[in-house]
């Protein structure tokens, strides 16, 4: 059982996934799996099945809730909610009036977060290279996707939340950039900022429904070729640097119903481009700062994650 330190910790892994999974290009997933609790997610979300409601027929409450590692579940959630509905105003106002400074940190996490990896695994048969080059191709290539404008319908978040969801847990695969290119982030976002519960609901529906069958198949896979899938993730990593790089240059925009401008495609550009092609203040020093933080927050998860991992409870 976890002490109280444990679960305060596990309850600011729960913020942290929250506030990543709010902004397009970052993945919750990418930080539970820096922070030592990406393989116990799977399997506690795998055990979220009809052999649960069994458990509780037969033993009560208290097996079914230890079935499910429900403490866990709770604590984390309650984190990821915390931030979700706490944060998402202000995401949205830093992502309008603060954007470079942002993306910078979230570079600087992405970056941590693969030099974890390639410390915790070397990769070096040609399998795992291919993998890794192969996930860093299929990041790139969403990346690059062209956008979409789908109608916000109730059928639509449905289906949105299945796929965004799965992918919210997967590091380097953002959830939030895949309701981007299909045009229902600014849908998404509106709903949490404004409550619309009937939009949430639906979408948190599909989510559930499809992170019970993909959780299925990343425990089969992780448990068979943990290597294998670490080596991909790790490439969805690097691939995931072009989504998020702070300085670009809009190619293509669109104003979606609700007022906002939805980026179609950009091309990255350096500090010192950024300022003679675009015209306005790369903020540099400040940016730069802003990566090196995240970088040094990543780190400081790997020690908690690893610590938690020398002492399991």
């Amino acid at each position: 059982m976890r002490s109280f330190s444990q679960h305060l910790l596990l309850f600011a892994k729960g913020l942290a996934m929250g506030a990543a999974d709010v902004v397009p290009g970052v993945s919750g997933g990418t930080i539970a799996f820096v922070s030592g609790i990406y393989i116990e997610l799977i399997e506690t979300i795998k055990s979220l099945n009809l052999q649960a409601l069994r458990v509780l027929k037969k033993q009560g409450f208290g097996a079914a809730w230890k079935y499910i590692n429900g403490n866990f579940l709770v604590v984390l959630l309650s984190g990821i909610f915390t931030s979700l509905f706490s944060l998402a105003v202000v995401m949205q106002y830093l992502l309008a009036e603060h954007p470079l400074p942002l993306w910078s940190f979230f570079v600087g996490l992405i970056v941590g977060s693969v030099i974890y990896l390639l410390r915790q695994y070397r990769f070096s048969r040609w399998q795992e290279l291919v993998l890794f080059v192969g996930g860093v191709v299929i990041a790139w290539g969403i990346s690059i996707a062209p956008s979409v404008q789908l109608e916000g319908s109730l059928i639509t978040m449905f289906f949105a939340g299945c796929i965004a969801l799965c992918a919210m847990i997967l590091p380097g695969i953002s959830g939030s950039f895949i309701l981007m290119l299909l045009g229902l982030y600014p849908i998404f976002i509106g709903a949490i900022a404004e409550l619309k519960l009937d939009i949430l609901l639906v979408f948190g529906l599909g989510g559930i429904i499809g992170l019970s069958m993909f959780s299925r198949l990343l425990s089969w896979m992780l448990s068979r070729y943990e290597r294998l899938v670490i080596a991909t993730m790790c490439g969805f990593l690097v691939g995931s640097l072009k989504i998020i790089w702070p300085w670009k240059q809009v190619l293509e925009s669109v104003v979606s119903h609700s007022g906002k401008t939805i980026v179609l495609s950009a091309q990255n550009l350096w500090p010192s481009q950024y300022t003679q092609l675009v015209g306005a203040d790369a903020q540099t020093l400040l940016s730069v700062s802003a990566m090196l933080f995240g970088l040094i927050l990543v780190l400081g998860l790997e020690y908690a994650g690893s610590k938690y991992q020398n002492n399991p409870v």
